[in-house]
């Protein structure tokens, strides 16, 4: 339950090394490396600025590499099923990614690739030309004439175009002793026309032709008849096409060694963040100064690597008072998976306390009792298992699922329901009573017929975890040594809350009217305390009036407690479906000949999608509970997180022997 300590650290280096320094730093992922903005150093030393340079070079290689992977994945077979979704990424070792990059023939195959993404990119674009020519001059077919001879008649002006059919018709009438109108093919609703007069008359067949809505058509730069000129495209395109197919056929092969593509892909990405790295800390012409983090378990391996470089050295550098130190929480085993928690909210600053050992026991047992059924929690357990195993990157929610599921277990054994009332239903239509002695004999209560007892449950888990929420916020302050708060911020609630709950219910743990009404008075004192301490600045009557409004704030208590009813909720909602479920199966097997099929279908649907509705509803509604009643009681949150240099693997999955 701790964050963990850091430690701030300026490394001096050589500029001819530092490119191997900061491989090694990332290679270690250890140390986050401030830029010249943010660094203290810069700001003490405004000399000391970031390089104006970019790595243009790594950047463009990479765009270019990225390319070409999008290229060959075109020409790729696709991995199908659900082990190629999981795992997409190739699991390769150190050993094997090197060689990869230092191999001479990896960048004969990228500078291949470029080739053929030229080729094949230049050939689809002249298929495309060719087809549009074709289709330009399908119409035109039955012309003749030579094309380039068209503009070139001394007294005779020719227009080519389309006209609707209609238009056609009017244009013939209307240019009868004006111009000649020759039909010559059509065009989907259109007519090819040619339209030739005396140069004399142009202006006024134009006149009659843009009220006609004419087309106009160009043939500029072609030669020879449109016939002839379609036949030479075809075979143009026929020709393009076959260079096409082997050009593919070729990038098809080539796409079988991608992977080495994409070795060099993250590789050069991952030198581009270490360029980016150095050209952005503070340096001179000669040295580089990498000013950062560190956790404070970690400072030694940085020193020792350092210490492998002799124009770099490391030193140690105060904190100041105004610094945001990054944050990084650091948890047992047993504590760790639910870290994904704690990092959904936000990290908290480095003045709290990590809150993931606190919530691991209330999250597991709420989605435990928001599912609530053996059968589904064994089925999610089953789900994330097998998921754990071929599933790559990070697992951790997973385990948070499967620990959880291990408590809907239990709480389905406490509360009876195994897949709903499946014992009672499969020992009344098969006689298998044994099932319905187990559920019974393990059974606390059932919430159907007693359903005070999951209220009483729900409400004092709930209060339990709120009180828990002040204890922590109370040590917090002790520990910062801000005994005023811890007084009057904290002490002061637990004591007047813990009262006034006994006081109205303490009879039901047999306390005496005495002692309870004893307890009601004694929250007296408390109240008095918050009224006039909670608010400390200003003058009295603004701190009283607060103060007033912090003691009303007792209602907002009581609502966090009751919203913890939705465990009972959403348990008794499960369990109920379960039960209709079965009762929909039962109803649909009395079904003649196809009964029995319709009743399997109905189960392990209608079942499956409980289990799945089931586990969303109890992860939304706890995690809700954690953020909204139990965090907002100690946990301001807003932390920087720590974010150190580290390699990134796009492609590749590395597999680090430990």
């Amino acid at each position: 339950m701790a964050i963990a300590q850091m430690k701030k650290v300026i490394i001096a280096s050589f500029r001819d090394e530092a490119g191997e320094l900061l491989e090694k730093l990332q290679q270690a992922g250890i140390m986050q490396v401030l830029d010249f903005q943010q660094a203290v150093i810069s700001k003490d030393s405004p000399e000391l600025q970031g390089s104006a340079e970019r790595p243009r070079q790594i950047e463009e290689r990479l765009e270019k590499l990225e390319q070409a992977i999008d290229f060959l994945n075109g020409y790729t077979e696709k991995k199908a099923g659900l082990t190629a979704a999981l795992a997409p990424r190739a699991v390769i070792d150190q050993n094997h990614f090197t060689k990869i990059v230092s191999s001479e023939t990896t960048m004969d195959r990228f500078e291949t690739c470029q080739r053929l993404q030229r080729k094949i990119n230049s050939l689809r674009t002249e298929i495309e030309n060719l087809s549009a020519q074709i289709q330009h001059l399908g119409p035109w077919q039955k012309l003749t004439t030579p094309l380039e001879e068209i503009d070139r008649l001394q007294k005779t002006t020719v227009l080519a175009g389309f006209l609707s059919m209609k238009n056609t018709v009017e244009a013939e009438k209307n240019l009868s002793e004006l111009a000649i109108v020759e039909r010559i093919g059509r065009h989907n609703n259109s007519i090819a026309c040619i339209v030739a007069c005396f140069r004399e008359n142009i202006q006024e067949v134009h006149k009659v032709l843009r009220g006609l809505e004419f087309e106009a058509v160009g043939f500029t730069g072609l030669k020879g008849a449109a016939d002839k000129l379609i036949k030479e495209y075809r075979e143009k395109q026929a020709d393009a096409q076959k260079e096409l197919t082997r050009a593919e056929k070729e990038a098809k092969k080539l796409s079988e060694g991608i992977i080495d593509l994409q070795i060099l892909a993250d590789y050069y990405r991952n030198l581009l963040s270490r360029n980016k790295t150095q050209l952005t800390s503070p340096q001179t012409e000669q040295v580089v100064i990498l000013e950062g983090w560190v956790k404070s378990q970690d400072f030694e391996k940085l020193k020792e690597i350092v210490g492998r470089f002799s124009a770099s050295s490391i030193s140690k550098m105060p904190v100041g008072k105004d610094e945001d130190i990054p944050v990084e929480i650091d948890n047992k085993p047993l504590f760790r998976p639910f870290e994904v928690v704690t990092r959904l909210y936000g990290m908290p600053q480095h003045i709290e306390f990590d809150p993931t050992a606190l919530l691991t026991p209330f999250f597991a047992v709420f989605f435990g009792l928001c599912v609530g059924d053996v059968g589904y929690g064994l089925v999610i357990i089953a789900a994330m298992a097998y998921l754990i195993v071929k599933m790559q990157g990070d697992k951790k929610l997973l385990w948070v699922l499967l620990i959880c599921s291990i408590f809907a277990v239990g709480a389905g054994i406490m509360t009876g329901s195994w897949f709903g009332d499946a014992p009672q239903q499969l020992s009344e239509k098969f006689g298998w009573t044994f099932l319905v002695k187990i559920q019974q004999k393990l059974m606390w209560f059932d919430p159907l017929k007693q359903p005070m007892i999951f209220f009483k449950l729900s409400l004092a888990l709930g209060y339990f975890q709120i009180m828990t929420g002040i204890v922590a916020a109370l040590i917090h302050n002790i520990r910062r040594k801000d005994f005023v708060s811890a007084l009057c911020d904290r002490i002061t609630w637990l004591v007047m809350l813990n009262c006034l709950v006994l006081s109205f219910f303490g009879g039901g743990i047999g306390l005496s009217n005495k002692t309870c009404s004893l307890l009601g008075k004694a929250a007296i004192a408390p109240a008095v305390v918050i009224v006039l301490f909670s608010q400390r600045q200003g003058n009295w009557l603004g701190r009283i009036g607060m103060g007033t409004y912090n003691l009303f704030s007792t209602v907002f208590y009581l609502g966090d407690v009751l919203s913890y009813l939705r465990l009972m909720a959403l348990g008794m909602v499960g369990s109920g479906m379960a039960m209709t479920i079965n009762i929909m199966a039962k109803t649909a097997s009395e079904v003649p000949y196809v009964g029995v099929i319709i009743a399997i279908v109905i189960l392990i649907g209608g079942h499956l999608f409980n289990t799945l509705m089931s586990a969303i509803g109890a992860f939304v509604h706890t995690i809700r509970l954690q953020f909204v009643e139990f965090f907002q009681k100690f946990l301001v949150g807003g932390g920087q997180l720590f974010e150190p240099l580290n390699k990134q693997y796009k492609y590749v999955y590395m597999n680090v022997k430990k």
